[in-house]
């Protein structure tokens, strides 16, 4: 064996394409962040940005989220410019069905790295960031303490509720009642206990099974999921089981079913979004009050109403979302254009 030829770079034919990724979770959910290698994308917004990506570059979306690369609850993002001068740069996320349009994970993890890697300037004790996303900018709040990143809070965009104790007919579950809310993408939020759900990972083949053929359900309605102003953002993104903690000290807990059948390991950022506009529509939380909900995991993230406002025809709130993520690796990923599951594959 030449044990210093092992040390060496494959040497990578220049037909070949490489992509550099940084890797990290928030709470337990993967964030693939595209730092080098990504298509430079056309357009003059992040919602055009997103669209070229969709229509004219999707093979490095299947590439890198799906296996063998990924995996099914693969997620990731990549940087494109923001929308105006204001913001500080816009971000494009990627999952196992196409292009979402808000992830509250996805901002607490980037946010993070911009910081930690100094793609801003960094101020402590608090270094404010302006995130233009697909479904609008949003403003993040970066603790740092030492030189280290302690926490990152985010203002979502204006959430509001479509309605409240909906009823549907899903195949296999019967009658559900559900709640219909934005919180920068449309969920459908059921109680678990009318199901007699377990939100723990024990029954995760189930959650799967029983969020998706509610969003299918929902889907299949006629039921209007409208954004009041973007078209491109009116569609139902997931299912969001609600259910009692598990752990101690604990207001609630979040089980997220979202795209093609992922679950998300976090409590769901713009989920969460969605949820203090539900409870602030049921007098349930008040500008300013905060409720701790936890994932699938048991991992924690912080909501509250930090203000109310009018947002189209909708009585509408800006959630407060907190939360932590962390680097989990860093990589060079070959695509060789010979290879026939170059593109990827999934199973599930």
């Amino acid at each position: 064996m030449n044990w210093q030829r092992i040390q060496q770079a494959y040497p990578t034919p220049s037909d070949w394409a490489r992509v550099r990724t940084i890797d990290m979770h928030t709470c337990g959910e993967p964030l693939r962040v595209i730092v080098d290698g990504f298509p430079e994308l056309q357009g003059n917004n992040v919602l055009e940005y997103r669209a070229d990506a969709r229509d004219n570059h999707d093979h490095f979306r299947r590439a890198l989220m799906f296996e063998p690369r990924g995996h099914a609850d693969m997620y990731g993002c990549v940087l494109v410019p923001p929308n105006d001068e204001e913001g500080d740069f816009g971000i494009l996320f990627l999952h196992n069905e196409g292009y979402s349009t808000m992830c509250g994970h996805a901002i607490i993890a980037i946010s993070t790295l911009a910081v930690e890697m100094e793609w801003v300037k960094v101020k402590s004790p608090e270094t404010i960031l302006k995130i233009d996303a697909p479904c609008g900018r949003i403003t993040s709040f970066v603790q740092v303490e030492n030189g280290q990143v302690q926490h990152v809070r985010f203002h979502c965009v204006p959430s509001f509720v479509l309605g409240l104790d909906l009823t549907i007919e899903v195949p296999k579950l019967g009658k559900v009642q559900f709640d219909l809310a934005y919180g920068g993408a449309f969920y459908a939020y059921v109680q678990a206990d009318q199901l007699q759900l377990d939100l723990t990972p024990d029954h995760y083949t189930r959650i799967i099974e029983d969020g998706m053929a509610i969003k299918r359900a929902v889907m299949q309605s006629g039921i209007g999921v409208d954004h009041p102003f973007e078209e491109d953002l009116s569609f139902l993104y997931g299912t969001i089981f609600i259910g009692g903690p598990i752990s101690e000290g604990i207001d609630s807990r979040n089980v997220c079913v979202f795209a093609e059948g992922e679950v998300d390991r976090c409590p769901t950022g713009s989920g969460v979004s969605g949820r203090m506009a539900i409870h602030h529509a049921r007098q349930e939380l008040q500008i300013g009050e905060s409720m701790t909900i936890e994932s699938i995991l048991g991992t924690v993230f912080e909501g509250k109403v930090a203000e109310t406002l009018e947002f189209g025809p909708y009585p509408a709130v800006i959630p407060e979302v907190q939360g932590t993520a962390h680097v989990t690796g860093q990589h060079e990923f070959l695509i060789n254009p010979k290879d026939p599951l170059k593109d990827g594959f999934i199973l599930r």
